[in-house]
């Protein structure tokens, strides 16, 4: 049967690479879709849609939960939503965190932690997440500070959940991109050299070695896909 993985965020510009790849692959994916994009990826056998807000606790864990019981067992999480916003500390305002907080960090607890009870129970799993280079580099973040924020908070989530992790067979990874190239990030620095951000396409090849029963094997918590940016 082939392996079955659920990829949130998988309409985004980078969501449509990767399951350009996996299902190339021949996995099954399992993804949530919002209000009027239930029909995303119709046609393609290996996709699976369920409607779910992950930024709603309950909903996250009925998606993970039929997600499970439709597939019989799910093997990893590709945790790609998330969102981008702009300001400086000092122009950062208490909404501008939370909404942050939630479309970068919420989104992705929310499916873990119904998620890790599954893989604790069948003998192991992956997670798959997206950092950014701010965080791990903070001059590069003082301009977008409530997202670097957020941000940071995957990298310790996914420290946490390899040291919880460890003798569980269960392993968090964060791949790190420069700049990912796409339409909605041209559009915002119509003036950088694309040819230097990560192709998205690549950062789709980086999650599938990730997946591979070689990339099931490594123990580093943070890959970085930088290209030349």
């Amino acid at each position: 049967m082939p392996k079955q993985v659920i990829v949130s965020g998988a309409t985004g510009n980078l969501g449509k690479d990767v399951v350009k790849k996996l299902t190339a692959l021949g996995y099954g994916l399992h993804i949530n879709v919002r209000e009027g994009k239930t029909d995303a990826y119709a046609g393609n056998a290996n996709v699976s849609n369920y409607l779910a807000d992950l930024a709603n606790a309950e909903q996250a864990e009925l998606f993970v939960a039929e997600a499970i019981a439709a597939s019989g067992g799910i093997e990893a999480g590709i945790l790609l939503a998330g969102g981008f916003a702009m300001a400086k500390l000092t122009d950062t305002t208490d909404a501008d965190i939370e909404q942050m907080l939630t479309m970068n960090f919420k989104t992705a607890f929310h499916i873990v932690k119904p998620l890790i009870k599954h893989f604790e129970a069948k003998g192991g799993g992956q997670f798959i997440f997206i950092g950014a280079r701010p965080a791990l580099v903070p001059e590069a973040g003082t301009g977008s500070f409530a997202y670097t924020l957020a941000k940071t908070l995957i990298f310790q989530m996914a420290d946490l959940i390899n040291a919880e992790g460890k003798s569980k067979n269960i392993t968090a990874t964060v791949i790190v991109p420069s700049i990912i190239d796409t339409p909605d990030n041209r559009a915002a620095m119509p003036g950088s050299d694309f040819s230097k951000w990560i192709p998205a396409p690549d950062m789709a090849e980086g999650i599938a070695f990730v997946l591979s029963d070689t990339g099931k094997k490594l123990r580093q918590t943070v890959l970085k896909l930088y290209n030349e940016a």
